[in-house]
């Protein structure tokens, strides 16, 4: 195991160092003890807007996939359950469907849409059955605005989570926000994912990486706010045409651990979604929420697939450099690294004894 510690002194403090993002151990530990406890957008609210409806969804992907299914039963009733059938591990839901109940195709064992054991064949000789282990697994779930969230085993209450979103809620057309699925994205990064968030928590990069963006904020003015569990970064317009109304700032960006991002414009809400699939390679997954069609695309959220591909390029770089031997650690711009630096402070802090941050 990597043992690290970042000093609490931005000025004092060295970097995580090269080899935890080589190192296989450590990514298990990451999965296990970080993402396993967050929260994860599962669905839009338009997935299960019917009562009798289930959609199929996930946490992660790939080899680290948990199956889950969101269901609204008959009397309204929004649900997060495990998508696998507790007889001999089928997934239950294929496919978004409207149905009475879930069965499972593999030996027809049947749930309500609350998760509830309702039937199997064959099993009248089968003694202690059924018991509440024949359930579908309830999800701790949560919703902000339409999006739905879940957790299998939360660090902290959705509540207090999405506290950051819910302060600055006033920002946001959220009574008219909708899910807009044909923006949609899917990138395949070939880089450590947490490299994909440090790039994300700076501006720094900005003049330097993205032309086109760097045209449309005003990177002098471009600041960073430090949250309990997340980063806000706002960025400052060049033009008021591109920004809110009655207001200088065009984008606001918020990152909430351990990889959610809401990049909040005056059209809309753009969301990246993290998600590792192994210890060098990420997908991350847009999400589009529009509530102004006439401004969508323009200002700092207009070309967004141009700016993830520049993102991409330079991540996917870091990440070969982070194979070298030579270097080891770096060191952070007081000015311009604060949310980096935060970062690293919360994934010392999720490994407890095993590296810790230095106060």
């Amino acid at each position: 195991m990597i043992r690290f510690d970042i000093d609490s002194d931005i000025s004092r403090a060295w970097t995580v160092p090269s080899a935890w993002y080589r190192d296989a151990e450590s990514h298990g530990r990451c999965l296990d003890r970080i993402f396993r406890r967050s929260w994860h957008w599962l669905a839009d609210g338009s997935d299960v807007r019917v009562p009798g409806t289930a959609s199929p969804t996930s946490i992660l992907d790939g080899p680290h996939c948990e199956p889950l299914v969101v269901t609204r039963d008959r009397d309204g009733h929004l649900r997060v359950l495990s998508n696998v059938c507790t007889h001999r591990g089928n997934l239950v839901v294929n496919a978004p469907c409207r149905l009475n109940e879930l069965k499972c195709r593999y030996h027809g064992r049947r749930f309500s849409l609350d998760g509830t054991f309702r039937h199997m064949p064959e099993f009248g000789e089968t003694s202690d059955f059924p018991t509440p282990k024949d359930d579908l697994v309830r999800i701790a779930h949560g919703s902000w605005g339409d999006m739905i969230f879940g957790s299998i085993d939360p660090m902290m209450p959705f509540e207090e989570w999405i506290a950051p979103m819910d302060a600055h809620a006033d920002r946001m057309s959220l009574t008219a926000i909708r899910h807009a699925p044909q923006h949609d994205r899917d990138y395949l990064v070939q880089a450590h994912w947490a490299l994909y968030v440090e790039n994300y928590l700076e501006g720094f990069h900005v003049p330097f990486v993205h032309a086109g963006l760097n045209d449309v904020l005003s990177y002098q003015d471009y600041r960073t706010e430090l949250l309990p569990r997340g980063v806000l970064q706002i960025g400052t317009g060049t033009s008021p045409e591109h920004c809110f109304h009655g207001s200088d700032v065009a984008a606001y960006y918020y990152w909430l651990f351990p990889n959610l991002m809401l990049n909040v414009y005056p059209w809309g809400i753009s969301m990246n979604i993290v998600k590792p699939l192994a210890i060098d390679r990420t997908r991350i997954s847009y999400r589009t929420y529009v509530w102004d069609d006439e401004r969508y695309d323009t200002g700092a959220g207009s070309d967004l697939d141009r700016v993830e591909r520049e993102d991409e390029e330079i991540v996917e770089a870091v990440q070969k450099g982070m194979r070298s031997r030579i270097y080891e650690r770096g060191r952070y711009s007081v000015r311009r690294e604060q949310g980096v630096h935060h970062f690293h402070r919360l994934l010392a802090r999720e490994f407890g004894d095993e590296s810790g941050s230095r106060d």
